[in-house]
């Protein structure tokens, strides 16, 4: 299958967009937890140092019965090298612990908020809210993958997590987002970030000054677009090479610094990390 067909066939991220109004509630709570014990200092945050941070994952390798799914420890491997690859410079390290493999039907075609998925996580989670759980299998409704925020990890600990497109790992069919990034883009859910057009053109945006506005996804690698030139960081070409829009994996190749910053007191305040 060509990538264009491809890029129809597949959508980049299934995590839940917050509403302008949600996603506002969700900065004046966390506004107010940054000066708790555990958080950041309330407006005097200073982003740790690259690499300082070190994230334990657990990797679950869901198959079907027929052994569909499953990976070896070179492709897993190259997954880990892909996500601290695209972390370098962050304060964030990705060290793999521990890797299950599970044979279940419903489990290999999960799709996004059901009853397969809570079984799933129930069974495997590990860890505390510090610790990333991958879930890889042949999910469902064409989705690439999806993840939770940092803030709902306190209301749903079992269904903290990241889901992938097993597929969608380096060297995989579901090209042009094959190379892994998929990962990338849902582990920064994860941390506390929002998609580059949150918001759209208006409000706030996705909260990081230094990513210009965008007013919807950018998909395949339109160089030049600039779909915002009026308000709120609207200045600059929208941010197609962020791993937070929904380009190809092959467009995409940096975090800003604002992210990196938000990402780390994000996961500081809500995870303890």
């Amino acid at each position: 299958m060509d990538n264009a067909n491809n890029n129809a066939k597949f959508k980049r991220c299934g995590t839940k967009h917050p509403s302008i109004q949600e996603a506002a509630l969700k900065e004046q709570h966390f506004t107010a937890m940054r000066g708790k014990p555990g958080g950041g200092d309330d407006g005097g945050y200073t982003p740790r140092p690259a690499g300082s941070v070190s994230v334990d994952v657990h990797f679950h390798v869901i198959t079907d019965s027929s052994n569909n799914g499953a990976l070896s420890s070179g492709e897993i491997n190259s997954q880990m090298a892909v996500l601290n690859d695209a972390y370098a410079g962050t304060p964030f390290t990705f060290n793999l612990v521990a890797t299950t493999v599970t044979a279940n039907n419903a489990w290999y075609n999960v799709g996004y908020n059901t009853s397969a998925e809570q079984q799933m996580k129930t069974a495997l989670r590990q860890g505390d809210a510090g610790t990333l759980n991958i879930y890889a299998a042949n999910i469902g409704d064409g989705l690439l993958g999806w993840a939770t925020f940092p803030s709902s990890y306190a209301s749903a600990p079992l269904d903290d997590g990241v889901v992938i497109l097993t597929d969608s790992m380096p060297g995989g069919d579901a090209a042009p987002y094959n190379e892994g990034d998929t990962l990338t883009h849902e582990v920064g859910h994860w941390l506390g970030l929002y998609h580059t057009f949150q918001g759209g053109c208006s409000g706030s945006g996705d909260y990081v000054a230094d990513t210009p506005a965008e007013k919807s996804p950018a998909y395949g690698c339109p160089v030049g677009r600039d779909s915002c030139t009026k308000g709120k960081n609207a200045a600059g070409l929208d941010p197609i090479t962020n791993f937070m829009d929904y380009t190809d994996d092959s467009c995409m190749y940096e975090f800003s610094e604002g992210q990196s910053a938000r990402a780390d007191e994000q996961s500081n305040t809500y995870r303890g990390l």
